[in-house]
């Protein structure tokens, strides 16, 4: 195989009211609304996606919006946080910024190699974790967002999964997928993939007595790791049915191509092109701004748009 899984492109979780999840992530985290549609295999639920300011694989963290229902409950079997890279400058401010939002935070808390950590919940509950670490401020932010670009979060540093036996999802990774084990904590396993560093790392821990979670709102739905495009994605496709797993075909995700399937612990995975992005539909000005929709759904616009509730992106105030 030409390449490695460069990193993770995206992360999908379930939440509830949808303008409730756009001024959280937009008005309050700073992250760029930058694509407004729906999920294509229930094109009743819109899906959102924010990121930087051209939502660079890698930056993304993206929604379905269930509106009112029963809520997750971690546990084995899934993605149980997801953690962002600031500058370790921005500590004070994001302890400020989320308190003056009524936000509970939890830290900073000192975790291996110096770094600090601000843990949270957004509204329906889903776990995130702000890790302030050296070089952050080489990776791209919103520059025009709510949040003052030195303070912007900086993509993702890593996910965290849970599972009740490690070494079978261990040999996944390492032996397939490319991960390196770079740090051992008690239960808690690192890796990283392509070239290392924030953006590339997941997190396993390990227990074997942990209740199965559920997922519903305030979960994470899927893990999507980035390739570099569809002729690598196909081979990728290839080598994970000759190790026996469940493989997808390949969907057409308008602004990607992927694959999905499930690592041995039971966390649903992708596999994602990096192209050809989220600008192929609307400027770079006006990513966001309209509601956008795959050329098969067109003729049913009017009914989807009114069965989807009404959203307003907050202002961008400093």
């Amino acid at each position: 195989m030409s390449n490695k899984i460069l990193g993770i492109h995206h992360i999908t979780a379930m939440s509830g009211m949808a303008q409730a999840n756009v001024d959280f992530y937009v008005g309050v985290l700073g992250l760029r609304l930058v694509k407004k549609t729906v999920n294509f295999d229930a094109p009743d639920v819109y899906h959102f996606y924010y990121g930087d300011t051209v939502g660079n694989p890698g930056t993304i963290l993206t929604f379905f919006p269930f509106g009112e229902g029963p809520r997750s409950r971690s546990g084995a079997g899934q993605a149980t946080a997801t953690s962002f890279s600031i500058r370790p400058e921005s500590i004070a401010f994001w302890i400020q910024r989320l308190q003056d939002h009524a936000v509970s935070v939890s830290g900073p808390e000192e975790r291996p190699n110096h770094r600090q950590v601000i843990t949270f919940h957004d509204p329906d509950g889903l776990a995130l974790e702000l890790v302030a670490h050296e070089g952050a401020e080489t990776r791209p932010g919103w520059k025009d967002g709510p949040v003052p670009s030195e303070h912007a979060i900086r993509g993702f540093y890593g996910v965290t999964i849970k599972v009740k036996n490690h070494a079978l999802t261990s040999a996944l990774l390492q032996d397939v997928m490319g991960f390196q084990l770079i740090e051992q904590n008690g239960y808690r396993f690192r890796y990283e993939v392509g070239e290392g560093g924030p953006g590339t790392i997941i997190d396993v821990i390990s227990q074997a007595d942990a209740s199965y979670g559920r997922q519903s709102i305030g979960s994470i739905h899927h893990i999507a790791w980035r390739v570099a495009n569809e002729d690598e994605l196909v081979r990728w496709q290839q080598k994970l049915l000759d190790v026996g797993l469940h493989v997808t075909e390949v969907k057409d995700r308008n602004y990607f191509k992927s694959i999905y399937f499930r690592e041995p612990g039971g966390v649903l995975f992708e596999l994602a092109t990096d192209p050809p992005g989220f600008a192929i539909d609307e400027s770079v000005e006006n990513l966001g701004s309209d509601l956008k929709l795959p050329e098969w759904l067109e003729p049913t616009r009017s009914s989807l748009e009114a069965q989807l509730p009404p959203i307003n992106v907050p202002k961008i105030r400093r």
